[in-house]
């Protein structure tokens, strides 16, 4: 259980970091790009690498992938900024609706009632976390919804890229990441030069605290899975659960968010979502 954890914490880390970054002005582009360069590095360090049949890769969804997840990437820092880190976190840890939603509809998956009942119950519960306490508020939906789509949809191209079996996963990952990261060095780039940003060093050690992190959140991710083979819905879970949970502490204790009883009840309404989940998978 012990990965687990160290997992649920570095996600909730960088959603921390982020929301700290707001303090120093930074630029979420150049940290999002430094992120991706620390992550790369590390994939080389720590993990194996066997680059075979390059040629035969998925490169559509190589290259999907690897615009999708600094684009998300960039709602998330921006969504953390505008709501905070309880609503972006349960965003983003509800996007599991997604990837469920569309084994149904698309791969014809069959649902048990307790998946059924979980999603009934999951999509008021998102618009009951995004709810501002404050009626005379103007809710911002729009960054929340998109780190939930984004994520939602990655995950399912994640599922497709694990059935490409002819090169290993942490390959495939080291590839997607370097896409990322030629992406948002790019986006960096046309930032100096069209906007005049400048590059900070304030932007670099963040991003690469965030890349260190997030880095870690994949790698202890991974080492759980490797653990509980036999039963990969404890992490699934377990890592939806924690993430929700910590991120929510954090956000009200920390950051003063405030909450309402609505918001209260959407995030007691996801746990009891994402446990039947559990059950589905268990019965």
């Amino acid at each position: 259980m012990i990965y687990l954890l160290l997992s649920v914490v570095c996600s909730v880390t960088v959603g921390v970091i982020f929301k700290l970054s707001r303090q120093y002005n930074s630029s979420a582009i150049q940290m999002v790009a430094t992120n991706y360069a620390v992550a790369v590095l590390l994939c080389f360090f720590f993990f194996d690498f066997k680059f075979t049949s390059l040629s035969t890769a998925p490169w559509a969804l190589y290259v999907s992938i690897g615009f999708l997840l600094p684009t998300v990437f960039l709602f998330l820092a921006t969504s953390i900024k505008q709501v905070g880190i309880v609503r972006t976190d349960a965003a983003q840890r509800l996007s599991l609706f997604i990837p469920i939603l569309a084994a149904w509809l698309v791969f014809d998956e069959t649902f048990n009632s307790y998946k059924l009942v979980a999603l009934i119950i999951g999509f008021p519960a998102i618009l009951m976390i995004l709810m501002k306490p404050v009626s005379k508020e103007k809710t911002n939906w729009t960054y929340p919804l998109l780190v939930l789509l984004g994520f939602g949809i990655i995950d399912i191209l994640f599922k497709k890229m694990a059935l490409y079996t002819t090169m290993p996963f942490t390959s495939s990952l080291v590839v997607v990441f370097s896409i990322a990261l030629v992406i948002m060095l790019l986006v960096v780039c046309y930032d100096t030069v069209v906007n005049a940003s400048k590059i900070t060093l304030k932007n670099i050690l963040l991003g690469g605290l965030v890349g260190v992190f997030n880095f870690g959140n994949i790698l202890f991710y991974l080492k759980a899975h490797h653990v509980f083979t036999a039963n990969p819905s404890t992490v699934f879970a377990g890592m939806n659960l924690g993430v929700i949970i910590l991120g929510s502490v954090i956000g009200v204790v920390v950051f003063k968010e405030k909450l309402s009883v609505k918001n209260y009840l959407g995030l007691l309404i996801a746990l009891i979502a994402i446990l039947l989940i559990v059950f589905s998978q268990e019965s």
